[in-house]
């Protein structure tokens, strides 16, 4: 039965209509906010995946270019691979729903947010997450939301509610910011050198509005909403968890405490063959739900060493840092580079200046503009010893490139003071810890090295 709810968000309508469209999907809604239109999806399938340690999940935001009138340009003709744009905001709603389904979940679930319409003033992204809350909250697939999101903006000393278009431009920062009724959930900003108790009020006040949206919806799935079906646990059955624990817990707490990644990964590894040779009378053909229990102590070890004891499995503190290193120049040829090293994390970040003419043209369902700073980031299977081939970047890499490349976007001299297009680029040669941090640091060393007049220095820290 098609039904229609509305509410106000922002002093802007947004209005959802169920039971008409997708009605073969487990969970469906068309959401207007003003003229933005996106139908949000979620289907899920009957039975668990096999052989998985993992809750397969995928949340894809498809942008159609007829939502602003634009036919595709090239020979095609027609939509390709997602944008940047778009890959980075299926990630911003991927971030808030994925800790609300079951943790022994094992069935498909896709969510899809197909953008049909799109007014500049109404984000599109935002709508999209509130119509994923909403698709999933009335289906019958198990989840524990909703959530709600709101964009911040700060103009003067007044934080606005998902700002439109022209308070976008003026703003001194943008906050994707995500939540359920009693927590946030998900941040994503960028701001320029904003206070830290500014950012607070911002981020309480959005929080307030989140509130309302999760009322929102409360009442939509209190109407239309339906039972949640019964899946197939993946649970590992306390019979194996707990012979896992009383064979391997004392040699767990000496295997995790290592300096070295790779001993505590071998010391790890070891344990891990004797433990399913010692089970496998015991639990035949369980041999993988043996290893994810001992993945399970695993974390249940590392947890009591921070929690009880107050340190980490490679001897620090809670508060200390690994070692810092740092070298620029290291590449002859190139513009600018800088090698960033914390423990065993090294990244190595190379600058290049280039003409205006060489910026980068984005054009999608937003207002077309031009990009004359960007930052790419590649995480090689080398960085952390595995043997796999490059592919391109993925999501993960895009994602990373593009939190350092909003770090350090308000510091980069503006085109009148410096008349060049610049591209970062940080290659992860090893990884032990947070890279997006390592390129963040780097980042800042090699535009330093290039000779770019960045406003102040920018570090990171996980």
């Amino acid at each position: 039965m098609n039904r229609t709810f509305s509410m106000q968000l922002a002093g802007r309508p947004l209005t959802i209509e169920t039971g008409k469209i997708a009605q073969l999907a487990n969970g469906a809604a068309l959401v207007r906010y003003g003229d933005t239109v996106i139908l949000s999806t979620a289907t899920a399938s009957s039975k668990p995946r096999e052989g998985i340690d993992f809750f397969p999940l995928s949340v894809d935001y498809e942008e159609r270019l007829y939502a602003v009138g634009k036919i595709p340009g090239g020979f095609i003709k027609r939509e390709g691979k997602p944008s940047e744009k778009a890959i980075l905001t299926s990630r911003v709603i991927d971030r808030p729903i994925r800790p609300l389904f079951p943790k022994d979940l094992r069935n498909d679930v896709a969510v899809v947010n197909t953008v049909m319409s799109v007014d500049q003033d109404n984000s599109p992204e935002i709508a999209a997450m509130i119509g994923a809350s909403i698709a999933l909250s009335i289906s019958d697939i198990p989840f524990n939301g909703p959530i709600g999101g709101v964009i911040l903006g700060l103009i003067g000393e007044e934080v606005i509610i998902n700002p439109n278009a022209e308070q976008r431009e003026k703003s001194g920062m943008y906050v994707t910011l995500a939540g359920t009724r009693d927590k946030i959930t998900m941040i994503e900003a960028g701001a320029n050198e904003i206070p830290d108790e500014k950012m607070m009020e911002a981020i309480k006040k959005g929080h307030e509005v989140i509130k309302q949206i999760v009322g929102f919806i409360d009442g939509i799935v209190k109407e239309i909403g339906k039972p949640k079906f019964v899946y197939e646990s993946a649970e590992v059955p306390s019979d194996i968890f707990n012979a896992v624990k009383e064979f391997a817990y004392s040699r767990m707490r000496e295997a995790v405490l290592a300096v070295d990644k790779q001993v505590r990964d071998e010391n790890i590894s070891k344990l891990s063959e004797d433990t399913k040779q010692h089970l496998a009378e015991t639990f035949p053909e369980m041999e993988s739900k043996i290893a994810e229990a001992l993945y399970k102590l695993e974390k249940k070890v590392v947890r009591e060493y921070i929690l009880v004891e107050g340190k980490r499995v490679d001897g620090r503190s809670l508060d200390e840092i690994r070692a810092l290193s740092a070298e620029v120049g290291l590449l002859p040829r190139t513009h600018g580079s800088a090698l960033f090293q914390r423990g065993q994390t090294q990244v190595i970040t190379v600058a290049t200046l280039g003409a205006l003419g060489d910026v980068q043209m984005l054009d999608g369902v937003d207002l077309e503009e031009e990009k004359r700073y960007m930052h790419h980031y590649n995480f090689p299977g080398y960085s952390v010893g595995e043997a796999k081939t490059s592919r391109g970047p993925g999501r993960r890499e895009i994602g990373h490139g593009a939190l350092a490349e909003r770090a350090l976007e308000p510091v980069i001299p503006s085109q009148d003071d410096f008349p060049y297009t610049i591209r970062l680029v940080s290659e992860v040669t090893m990884s032990n810890g947070s890279t997006s941090q390592g390129s963040v640091c780097g980042s800042t060393l090699a535009l330093m090295d290039a000779g770019v007049p960045i406003k102040s220095p920018v570090a990171g820290i996980s």
